[in-house]
């Protein structure tokens, strides 16, 4: 059973930075692909980012690349999300997803598994 396990949200001024924390068990980490997506009120779940296995490529939305970094632990089975300067229109709850396959998925059909999400709200 594949089981991934958010942390790290939580209510930061904007400007601030957090970084989320997806541990994985249940399937060996290295070899598939890591995404984060953010699901706001009345919206859609929407990509954020996504990693590659043991390569580590990575991937972003336009609206997050130059702010926010992900990363990946395969020894620890750990994804992390480094969110800097966050503004306002960041808040949203925040899923880690695994899925498998060579190119990262940008929707949230390509994924298997979910976590269960961690709010992350930015104030203005």
């Amino acid at each position: 059973q594949v089981q991934l396990v958010e942390s790290g949200g939580g209510l930061v001024q904007a400007g601030g930075s957090l970084r989320l924390s997806c541990v994985a068990s249940g399937r060996t980490f290295s070899s598939y692909i890591m995404g984060w997506f953010r699901q706001a009120p009345g919206k859609e779940r929407e990509f954020v980012a996504g990693i590659r296995g043991s390569a580590g490529s990575t991937y972003y939305a336009d609206s997050v690349k130059g702010r926010f970094t992900i990363s990946r632990d395969n020894a620890k089975n750990t994804l992390y999300l480094q969110m800097n300067s966050l503004k306002p229109e960041d808040t949203a709850v925040y899923y880690c997803a695994t899925a498998t396959g060579v190119l990262v998925p940008i929707t949230p059909r390509g994924y298997d598994y979910w976590g269960q999400g961690t709010q992350v709200t930015v104030s203005s």
